[in-house]
């Protein structure tokens, strides 16, 4: 008999922890993902393969929504806008890579309630915990130079107010 999967974090007084959901959400995005740069399966077939992942319970569920579906619908436009930072075709990088990117795009572009550094943040934990030995440092990169592009005024106040 299999145990049941360990409750997500809780904040006090018991409520679910609202990061540790998105978190998870961003994970199994970002596995659907992988599951569709490399075997192109329909969109409908990796969604329903992921809600049977052990762990979607404690997943965003409207997030992972939002990040798998966006992704794949709107990927020309996201690797076209990445395509200004990225040294070569969104194409010939690693499939983890190039999902974190997709992930990291979609929230700098659609997600304004998401802060542009927790954005990037979380996009490199992604690549830290699935993708290669410093695709981390890529990501930060390529990520940091996109929230310039899609949220100036964000990131210029952020910049501002570290100055002394």
């Amino acid at each position: 008999m299999s145990a049941d999967p360990p409750s997500p974090p809780r904040r006090p007084g018991g409520r679910p922890n609202p990061r540790h959901a998105r978190r998870r959400a961003r994970e199994l995005a970002l596995q659907g993902l992988y599951e569709w740069l490399v075997g192109r399966a329909d969109a409908g077939a990796i969604d329903a393969h992921m809600r049977e992942q052990d762990g979607f319970a404690q997943a965003d569920r409207v997030h992972f929504d939002a990040l798998l579906h966006g992704c794949i619908g709107q990927a020309p436009a996201l690797d076209a806008l990445l395509a200004r930072h990225v040294d070569r075709r969104t194409s010939e990088l690693s499939p983890v890579e190039h999902g974190v990117l997709l992930i990291g795009a979609y929230e700098l572009q659609h997600c304004l309630d998401i802060p542009y550094k927790v954005a990037i943040n979380e996009a490199v934990e992604l690549a830290k915990t699935f993708g290669g030995t410093d695709g981390h440092k890529y990501v930060n990169g390529v990520l940091d130079k996109l929230a310039a592009d899609l949220r100036a005024a964000e990131v210029q106040a952020a910049r501002a107010a570290r100055r002394p």
